[in-house]
Formats: C-alpha cells, sequence, structure tokens
C-alpha cells in the first residue's frame, strides 16, 4: 500500500537517477517512489523542473502548505486514468439541474448522518444532546424538498452550526470554547484546528480522485467555477465529522494539542509547526485505522473509504447505480 510522505522543515526536492530525495536541515531522506502516493510540503522547500518531471512519471501528487498552515495549491500531475466518456457524463449530471441536485442532496444527507452519528456517540457518553439530534433530523427530513443547490446548502450550513455549537459540550475545556465558525484567519483556537483539519481532508480527497476516472474540477454539491477544485469539497464534507472532528476530540482529550500549541498572526490564531506534525500523526492513525464495511462484508480503512465513495458515485454517473453517501457506523 502507498503511503504519503510529509515535510515540515525547510530544504530541497530533487531527482538523482530514478531516486527521488529531500536535500533538508536533517541531512538527506530518501523517498521510496514506487511506494509514495503523495507529498505534503509545509517547509520552505525548492525544487526544479528535473524533479516534478520525474515525480509526474511516478504519478506521484505534490500539496503545497503556507507559513500559516493553509493549503496553496497542488501539483497535479498528467491524469493516468483518462475516460472521455467519464468526464462527459459527469459534466452532464453538472449541466442537468434536476440530475445534480439528486447527487448534491445525497452528499448533503450523508454529512448530516454523519454529524448525526458523532452527537449520537457522545449523547450515549452522558452529553445532552438530544434537541440538537432532533433538529438535524429535521432538517434531514427537508432536504428532498430542497429545489435548489443554495437552498440545500442553507440547510447544510444551519445543521453545521448546530453541530459545532455542541462542540463546548463535548469537549468542555474554556481554551477551546467555540463561539462561531471563522476561517481565513480563525478567531479563535477551535477554529483554527477544524479549518486546519478541513484543509487536509480536502488534500486527501484531491488525491483520492486522482486514482479514479473523475475529474476534480467538476463538484455537484460545491459549484463549479474559477476555483480549481470542487468535486473534493463536496466527497471531504460526507467525511468531516467521523474523521476530522473525532481526531480533534481525540487530540485535545488526550491533552495531545494544548493552548501553548497556538500563535496569534495575521489577526487570527494559528497551529505552531511542531502541533501541526501531532494533528497530522493522528490523522494517519485514523486514516489507517480498518472498519468492517457495512455492505461489502469486508476490512477496509479510513482512508479506502474515500475511495471507494469516489468509485459509487463514478457508477452513478456511468451506470445509473443510486449512489448513497456513506454514513458510519459505531
Amino acid at each position: 500500500m502507498k503511503k504519503d510522505i510529509y515535510i515540515f522543515t525547510g530544504g530541497e526536492l530533487k531527482r538523482k537517477d530514478n531516486t527521488l530525495f529531500f536535500d533538508g536541515e536533517n541531512g538527506k531522506k530518501y523517498i521510496p517512489v514506487e511506494e509514495t502516493d503523495n507529498i505534503w510540503v509545509f517547509g520552505e522547500v525548492t525544487l526544479n523542473k528535473h524533479f516534478l518531471d520525474f515525480a509526474s512519471q511516478k504519478e506521484i501528487c505534490i500539496h503545497f502548505f503556507n507559513y500559516y498552515g493553509y493549503y496553496s495549491g497542488s501539483f497535479y500531475p498528467r491524469e493516468h486514468l483518462n475516460s472521455g466518456h467519464v468526464i462527459l457524463k459527469q459534466a452532464e449530471y453538472y449541466l442537468d439541474n434536476e440530475k445534480r441536485l439528486d447527487i448534491a442532496r445525497r452528499i448533503v444527507r450523508a454529512s448530516l448522518k454523519n454529524m448525526i452519528v458523532v452527537l449520537k456517540y457522545y449523547n450515549a457518553r452522558g452529553v445532552d444532546l438530544d434537541k440538537s439530534i432532533d433538529r438535524i433530523n429535521s432538517y434531514i427530513e427537508k432536504i428532498d424538498t430542497c429545489n435548489t443547490i443554495d437552498e440545500l446548502m442553507a440547510y447544510e450550513g444551519n445543521s453545521r452550526d448546530l453541530y459545532y455549537s455542541e462542540f463546548n459540550n463535548i469537549i468542555k475545556n474554556p481554551d477551546f470554547e467555540f463561539r462561531i465558525r471563522s476561517r481565513r484567519p480563525p478567531k479563535d483556537r477551535i477554529n483554527a484546528l477544524i479549518s486546519f483539519g478541513n484543509s487536509v481532508l480536502y488534500t486527501i480527497a484531491l488525491g483520492e480522485i486522482y486514482n479514479t476516472y473523475l475529474d476534480p474540477r467538476i463538484g455537484f454539491l460545491h459549484t463549479t467555477n474559477a476555483r480549481r477544485f470542487s468535486l473534493n469539497l463536496d466527497i471531504a464534507d460526507i467525511f468531516k465529522p467521523v474523521l476530522v472532528d473525532r481526531v480533534i476530540f481525540s487530540l485535545l482529550n488526550k491533552n495531545i494539542i494544548t493552548k501553548k500549541d497556538f500563535v496569534k498572526e495575521l489577526g487570527g490564531i494559528i497551529l505552531k509547526d511542531d502541533a501541526r506534525k501531532r494533528f497530522i500523526q493522528e490523522v494517519n492513525s485514523k486514516f489507517a485505522t480498518v472498519i468492517k464495511h457495512p455492505k461489502l462484508n469486508m476490512n477496509v480503512s479510513y482512508k479506502r473509504l474515500i475511495r471507494l465513495e469516489l468509485y459509487k458515485l463514478q457508477k452513478h454517473i456511468i451506470n445509473d447505480e443510486l449512489y448513497e453517501g456513506f454514513v458510519a457506523r459505531w
């Protein structure tokens, strides 16, 4: 199974013969090209065309994050899985309002159900979350009545705001109090964690799309426009509650990340470098976790679940096999 490489220090990414390596502050580290899926760059790194040509040949995506931990962009190699038929069908479903709306409803429904799964998990452990669970369930019941993407996004946004408001009851730590969702820049520590975690998940989803015939520029819930990618945002919405949020709760409940791991920058709050490493380590541990797939009757990792989600979506637009978004079971 291929793995991801993470670079947090400064240095240079190079190619030498048939090998890639990182010449960094702590010496050279060779990159096993046949075993590498993605390279994540958080540090100040230089590279050249010679390196990129070889990375492209080896079908390695390279994702860049800036000094503040925000996603900057990706080197997305030439697609090795090309299908004009799939892209045309994907565009057809996007341009047909009813077909697009149907897929978008299914994505939002799965996203809201996963929020409820998380709330029920903590509800069963003595945290009174019944009111929010009932309210989000009421939004789920209204999804099929939505006639526009904007209306659907409004229900999704209201549900997520309600869901985030319960973080204070779940975390019970005044150092990470949630008030209102803020993004660039995050205004408090909990928002900094949510933003960084979501950015990581968007990037993971993008890397998985690369290994399918789907085009990442054509989403269904998120509008295709000047933004480079949108399908990864759609897929990430389904998995945020069960992957990103559960990782955040774990990091805070175990005191792996504390208030000392944040600094004020640009009028907001960001994670320090070392805390980002710990966050990534926890994410990788979560993604490597194996669960029993509810329909395939087999064990799969959470990362593999994202690929399977994309395959289901592809079958929906190609073979008319109705897509049902993944809903976690605990």
